[in-house]
């Protein structure tokens, strides 16, 4: 059921809601636009939006270069912070500013050129004082974050084309998943030289590049990937030749996001680019697709679910490329 909507004045790539009391009716939205020419620039913008009553409010908006993908740090309180990944090959990390006379705004608090490469996708550590990056030139960085300051402590190039995506293990701050344009997915142990340190390797499953790798928050052993070749992959980590039990689901688009509802296990989001949107139930070693979203009418980049302690009837934020479109829906099927 659709709940409101609203068109960005660039390509829409990423949304994310605030995961932390009395925030999670934040929500953060980017974009990425290419000026083509002699002289090609990339432009890009934060929006934070208040979504109180199913609406879409708007906040702040942050004018920056093109960001490719944000992350609300997974730490409340003083903790509490927007990261952002672009294509200048920095990091950015906001706070969150609440004042009288302004209202919720956010407020850059470090930022830092990691690479020449453009930042692809970041994700923090379950401490909050780690943030993983994918570059484009195939290296993933590991930049701290103490203080407001960036630095990065490990760098080591695992892959042959573009890092979509890199995530810490939920369970072991050591471990990082990387997944890339050269059908990869691995894994590395950060405590030495990553390079040196590869725990596993899968590059058979993958029939094309890996957009996304999303740990379980409820099984410490499973993990999702999604990937170009439109497959939504289960995998138990005790056993990476293959993925767990076989669990594969085809969604008809490539599956360039996934993120878990945060209260029902084995029910996702997926992005599926050129498909839209599905909401998808893993258990029992099998998937099957409860609900598909199709009211975008470009690439489906960007999707996430309402945190709050209310649910809101899993109210979803969905975001479409081209068209610029930023959705609020909750799914029509009882989840």
């Amino acid at each position: 059921m659709d709940a409101a909507h609203c068109y960005l004045e660039g390509n829409a790539d990423a949304v994310e809601f605030c995961p932390h009391e009395p925030y999670t009716n934040l929500l953060a939205a980017s974009t990425y636009t290419l000026q083509e020419g002699d002289l090609p620039s990339r432009s890009g913008s934060i929006y934070l939006f208040d979504v109180e009553n199913g609406s879409l409010n708007l906040l702040h908006k942050v004018e920056t270069t093109g960001v490719f993908d944000i992350r609300w740090s997974r730490g409340g309180g003083e903790s509490l912070a927007l990261a952002q990944a672009d294509a200048d090959g920095c990091l950015r990390v906001y706070k969150v500013d609440d004042t009288e006379d302004k209202g919720y705004s956010l407020r850059e608090v470090a930022g830092e050129k990691i690479s020449s490469s453009m930042c692809l996708y970041l994700d923090w550590d379950q401490s909050s004082t780690s943030i993983v990056v994918g570059l484009s030139d195939g290296s993933a960085s590991v930049v701290s974050f103490t203080d407001s300051n960036l630095e990065t402590v490990q760098e080591w190039k695992g892959h042959d084309f573009e890092v979509w995506t890199a995530s810490f293990d939920l369970n072991n701050p050591s471990l990082v998943y990387t997944g890339s344009d050269d059908c990869k997915f691995c894994c590395w142990d950060i405590r030495d030289n990553p390079a040196t340190n590869r725990v596993f390797q899968n590059s058979k499953a993958h029939t094309m590049g890996v957009c996304c790798i999303s740990p379980s928050p409820e099984d410490p052993y499973s993990i999702f990937t999604g990937s170009y070749d439109e497959t939504l992959r289960v995998w138990d980590t005790r056993s990476v030749s293959r993925p767990v039990n076989e669990v594969s689901v085809s969604l008809g688009g490539g599956v360039w996001r996934i993120k878990h509802h945060p209260s029902l296990s084995g029910v996702v989001l997926a992005a599926c680019m050129h498909n839209g949107f599905a909401v998808v139930k893993v258990g029992g070693g099998k998937g099957e697709v409860l609900e598909s979203y199709t009211k975008h009418e470009s690439l489906a980049y960007g999707a996430d679910w309402y945190k709050g302690k209310d649910q809101k009837g899993s109210l979803v934020a969905t975001c479409s490329f081209y068209d610029k479109l930023l959705r609020l829906w909750t799914p029509e099927t009882e989840l």
